[in-house]
């Protein structure tokens, strides 16, 4: 899921949204198990006439979700009201051909109340799929996310600028690199976080956090890049990797009392991205404050992108903490 800075006439969802399934999964159901209670006549014929009418939606259902998940690039490039005509028109044209199908093996007639249903309902879920993005995504999700990514720890500016005139004299011009890629830093946080970015961008960003703490922590501050099966072009969200990292520094390094090594590591799996952090893990003693409230921000975070897509697992093996997210596969379209 992307927030843009202005609401669209109409918003289509996204039909490659594990959460958009689901939703329009128990919207239909629902629907036809409130027309089966209004028809019916006898609780003991229930069962058949709610199997009747199962037998017609959900062929035609599923065949409509898996439609629309082929066509749903093709479908973002289209103006927002003609491609939600286009979805209305193929849901009524899946339950009718259901139907004729149905009825020529059955013997029964063709009706035309089905598809005007499937029609009706569809209208009826995209209507409310754009109500809520333009009455909830503007105001909530875009204050949670300017909450969320301002999370960079006071901690690190102090630590940094003491950093800076800790070499000033030795190293001038590493200092000036590093009150660089400072404001750098700062510049990052302050831009329109509420979009997608390449991850090449991500790892350039979490690259210069990482100057700024090792001319502070030296060779204490070990980190391993694994990220040769990551294409660049794949988008992430914004300040995906950076508070990671931080978290990685500030939980498994400064405390520990010898140098330790921070493995990143970032690959594609077929339609998916696999993000892998580790770092030492020093006992549940030694563990400071804000850990669990970091990691529920990403999670936070990550729901307001991806709805249920985003699949977000930490914990502790091998004396390493880990932290695994995968999600699905975003790449920025060539007339972008």
């Amino acid at each position: 899921m992307s927030i843009s800075p202005r609401s669209p006439a109409f918003h289509l969802p996204d039909f490659r949204n594990l959460g958009v399934w689901l939703r329009v999964l128990l919207v239909a159901n629902g629907f036809l198990l409130a027309v089966a209670l209004v028809g019916n006549r006898t609780l003991a014929a229930l069962p058949r006439e709610v199997g009747e009418l199962a037998a017609l939606v959900e062929p035609a259902l599923l065949f409509t979700l898996a439609v629309l998940y082929v066509l749903s690039p093709f479908l973002r490039r289209l103006p927002a009201r003609l491609a939600g005509a286009a979805v209305v028109m193929l849901a009524m044209a899946a339950t009718a051909g259901v139907g004729g199908l149905l009825a020529q093996l059955l013997g029964g007639g063709e009706s035309w109340r089905a598809p005007l249903a499937a029609g009706v309902l569809a209208l009826g879920m995209l209507l409310w799929f754009d109500l809520s993005a333009r009455a909830y995504a503007p105001a909530l999700a875009e204050a949670k996310l300017s909450a969320l990514t301002a999370r960079i720890r006071p901690h690190f500016l102090f630590n940094s600028l003491n950093a800076v005139l800790g070499v000033i004299r030795e190293d001038p011009r590493r200092a000036e690199a590093a009150l660089e890629e400072l404001a750098e830093l700062f510049r990052a946080l302050m831009k329109d976080n509420r979009e997608l970015v390449p991850l090449s961008d991500e790892i350039a960003l979490a690259r210069k956090y990482l100057e700024i703490e090792h001319l502070r922590l030296g060779e204490r501050l070990r980190v391993k890049w694994e990220v040769s099966d990551c294409p660049p072009d794949v988008l992430a969200p914004p300040l995906l990797l950076q508070p990671l990292i931080e978290n990685a520094v500030y939980h498994g390094i400064e405390p520990a009392p010898e140098p330790a090594e921070i493995v990143v590591k970032l690959s594609v799996q077929g339609e998916r991205v696999r993000i892998e952090i580790d770092n030492p893990w020093l006992g549940a003693g030694a563990q400071r404050a804000g850990n669990r409230m970091a990691l529920a921000n990403l999670r936070e975070r990550l729901l307001l992108f991806y709805d249920l897509e985003a699949v977000f697992d930490s914990g502790v093996g091998d004396g390493r903490y880990r932290v695994r997210i995968d999600l699905p596969t975003r790449r920025k379209l060539h007339h972008e």
